[in-house]
This record gives structure tokens, sequence and C-alpha cells, in this order.
């Protein structure tokens, strides 16, 4: 496979500015080989730091594919059966009720939901929990019975209740934090320490963590906010350096490299440079829709932090265990059966298994889905598909 780069460069230095994007770094691999590296920019606007490939970024729900693996990897050890309750391993999940409503006071109305919570709900975002950056309902409920975000990392943050009965259909939430204190159960380590000895050791990737190492905050990135003027400000934003759980579900920083590596590991069934840590076919379960007739819907802001967000709308979408699903070819070039996902702070990936591909695009902003940085990815997708020879 070769790759004609040389749009590649153009389109994202022409995408840096204080109205544009403040930094990026983007590349493209195929299950060999890097087949591009670029980094534009700055790490922080106005800082003269220049963004490189070794930047290290908080990369937000791109964490939530790397979680997913580590429990795929406890169920093909039989530490956890997909389909069994989730609560006959973490008892507390069973609290969790289907929200019914709101009483004359303010505080929430529950009813039992009719089927416990399975990890293959949570893999899926088909169990019913919600996040509040989406959903004015939970904002309510956490404003009733003073929970706190996610973002917090704090055990309460995950005492929310179902939005419906688990299995009936998507919708996107903290199904990964739980997904992620069922792996530290089964498991007996922190959820980062079994990242690094399953996942991160094994496959060199040696600036992804949780808490910012010394070596890592001297790459580390700022993250910025773009006003509704269009320009770039630093917004001073850092997840807790010592949080009561590692977030399982967007807790991650990491570098694009990193990154790459864990999906070239995907892209090869499983294992790279000779460390197999997957199965192959838990590798191709991960390429499936695991969630029946259920599709993905588009995210409503319920924040300014995200713009409204669906990618490529009108095409139909699924959920695997650990990765979106596209049905249908897309207009990028990605034909159907290809992989990605997502961070808040408008990071993006793609896995291609029919061509052998997969790319990191990362950016550091809010809101979500921007107006200037999602086109660019989408841009930055189509251009390395008209690049593409074999």
């Amino acid at each position: 496979m070769k790759l004609d780069t040389s749009a590649l460069d153009g389109l994202l230095q022409a995408s840096i500015g204080n109205t544009k994007l403040p930094g990026v770094v983007a590349m493209v691999a195929s299950r060999e080989a890097a087949l591009y590296e670029g980094a534009f920019g700055e790490r922080l606007i106005g800082s003269a730091q220049a963004m490189t490939l070794d930047t290290v970024c908080w990369i937000a729900s791109m964490t939530k594919a790397i979680t997913s693996v580590c429990a795929v990897q406890c169920v093909e050890r039989g530490l956890i059966d997909l389909d069994a309750p989730a609560s006959s391993i973490i008892a507390e999940i069973a609290e969790a009720q289907v929200l019914t409503g709101f009483d004359d006071a303010g505080m929430p109305t529950y009813r039992a939901p009719k089927r416990p919570v399975t990890l293959r709900h949570l893999l899926t975002h088909s169990a019913g929990f919600s996040y509040e950056i989406w959903n004015t309902e939970i904002q309510k409920l956490q404003a009733a019975l003073d929970i706190p975000s996610v973002t917090e990392c704090r055990n309460k943050a995950l005492k929310l209740p179902l939005l419906f009965d688990p299995g009936e259909r998507w919708e996107y939430g903290i199904n990964i934090d739980w997904a992620g204190k069922m792996v530290e159960a089964v498991s007996g380590k922190s959820l980062g320490a079994f990242m690094h000895q399953n996942l991160f050791e094994p496959l060199g990737m040696l600036s992804t963590a949780f808490k910012i190492t010394e070596g890592m905050r001297e790459r580390l990135a700022g993250i910025h906010l773009r006003s509704p003027d269009g320009n770039l400000a630093a917004f001073p934003f850092e997840l807790p350096q010592e949080p009561e759980f590692e977030m399982g579900g967007g807790g991650l920083y990491s570098t694009a490299g990193d990154y790459l590596r864990f999906l070239r590991m995907i892209l090869n069934n499983g294992q790279l440079g000779g460390e197999r840590v997957l199965k192959p076919e838990s590798v191709w379960a991960l390429g499936q829709n695991q969630m029946g007739d259920c599709r993905v819907l588009p995210l409503i802001a319920a924040i300014p932090l995200t713009n409204d967000a669906e990618f490529f709308p009108g095409s139909a979408k699924s959920w695997s265990l650990a990765f979106q699903v596209n049905h249908e070819d897309l207009p990028t070039g990605r034909p159907a059966g290809g992989l990605m996902w997502a961070g808040l702070a408008n990071s993006y990936y793609w896995i291609d298994q029919k061509n052998g591909l997969a790319a990191v695009y990362i950016t550091q902003l809010f809101p979500f889905a921007d107006r200037e940085s999602l086109p660019t990815y989408l841009a930055f997708e189509s251009a390395v598909y008209q690049g593409l020879s074999h």
C-alpha cells in the first residue's frame, strides 16, 4: 500500500490560525508501518511551543476503546461473562433504577428495570446510562441529588439512574466507567495498572496514562475554547491527578503515535510487533455490530462545551464492543464496516480493516464537533483515501 501524502501537509497547515485551529497532530498507518506523520501549530496558542509528533494530549473518550479492550481481555480469560448481570461483579450497579420523572419537590422518581445491566450493554452504550452534557434530565437529577460530573472522577458521579431498560436503545454515557470498574474488580488492579501491564507495555505505548508523569507534562498541549465570535483562547482544564477512580470513559492522556500503535494492534488482529494482546476472534467481534437493531443516535448539545454531533448524518451506524461501526460506504472514502470514535476536545480516529488502514487526528479545543476541527478531520480522512494506492 502507498499513500501520496502531498496534500496532507498543506491541508493541515492551512487549518492553523487564531480563528481556525491552535495546533494539530495527525498520523496514518498501514498494518505494517506509519504512512504519514504531521504536526502543525502550537501546543498552546501564543506560546511559541510547537505542536510536535510526541505532544501529549487529553484523548478524552478515545479512552473508551482502550478500556473496552481491557474488558474484552477479561472476557477472554473467563473473568467476566459478557451477558451475565454486571451486578454479579459490582453489586452497586444493581442500584441503578430507571428514571420516570420528577415529583413536585423536584426529586427524581424511579421504577425497576425490566432486566439487569450486562457488560455487553455497557460496552455498546445500550445500558441506559447517559451524560449530562447531552441530556438535560441528567443535569436536573445531578442538581437535585448533588451528583458531580464524571470529569471530577469521584465515585458519586456514577450514581446515575438509567433512562430506559437495558438493551432497548443507544445512549452515550458513563457505561465505560462502569466497565472499567468491572475490570478493576476482577483483576484486583487499578484500571491504569491493568492497562499498563496488558496493553501499554506490550504495545510500546510509553506516553499513555491517567496520571501525567513529569516527562509527559513537558510535552503536554493546552486545551482551548472557541468563543462565539470564533476566536480561540486558553481554557485551563485538567482531570484530577489524584482521582477517586480512574475514568475508563475519558481519563487518559496520550500521544497520536501511542494511540496509532493501539489501532495498528486492532488492524493486525490483536498483535503488534510479535506481542499478542487479544485473540483474533475477539478483534473480529470488535468490528461487528453488537447491539442488534439499535442504532447510534445524534448527540444533542445540552451545555456549551459541545455542539450537536453526529458523524455522517443519514448513514446507519451501530456499536461493536468498542467502536462505532458504519454500515454503508462513506463520502470520505471509508468503506462499510469501518470503525471510529472521538474525544471531547476534538480528537478523532478511524480503523479500516478492508484497506488495512488506521489514522489519528488530535486537536485540543472545545466545543466538541468544533466548526473548524471536525470539517478539517473529515477533509483529512477524504484526502487520505484520495491519496491511497495499492
